[in-house]
């Protein structure tokens, strides 16, 4: 299966995007681009320290996704972003007007039980409770489907592969 969207696998932290990005990216036979690796490098300090960041950091690293989804486009790509709030993916499709938004979402106890196992994240559990207070799910008008993480990383892809194939294909 390919496709010519360029997809942000979404959602609060720990829902599954940087495992589940490279799978979705490799069943499309797209390239992936980790989010995480466009913070600059005080927004990954913030984080480690456990304070959540504001807009004015987040802008910098909106753009620069936005710029390689831009860079992307017709060609199509997987990068993941939490892409929390309404504004964040409108300053996304401003870049990138096509994108298409995978919003990985499920129970809060069994993403916190999936943090607390990973290792090598500076993103601590106790952010939780703000990435769950800023989050604003996709709108009816947003591209884009919503996904739940139960289950396998591969049940999980193949989910969300089934959703994207129920898109519409980008207008040229």
């Amino acid at each position: 299966m390919s496709t010519p969207h360029v997809v942000v696998v979404m959602g609060v932290a720990g829902t599954g995007k940087t495992t589940i990005g490279p799978l979705l990216a490799a069943r499309l036979g797209v390239p992936y681009a980790e989010g995480d690796d466009f913070h600059p490098p005080a927004n990954i300090a913030k984080m480690s320290a456990g304070t959540p960041l504001g807009d004015d950091d987040r802008w910098p690293w909106l753009d620069a996704i936005g710029a390689w989804a831009h860079g992307r486009a017709g060609l199509g790509g997987v990068v993941s972003c939490s892409a929390l709030k309404r504004s964040y993916r409108d300053r996304l499709r401003t870049a990138a007007p096509d994108l298409v938004f995978v919003h990985l979402a499920g129970d809060r106890a069994l993403i916190e039980d999936r943090m607390s196992h990973r290792q090598g994240h500076f993103m601590p559990t106790a952010l939780l409770d703000s990435q769950f207070a800023t989050l604003q799910p996709l709108q009816a008008d947003e591209a884009g489907v919503v996904v739940d993480v139960s289950g396998s990383p591969e049940e999980i892809t193949e989910r969300a592969v089934s959703a994207l194939t129920a898109l519409p294909e980008p207008t040229p």
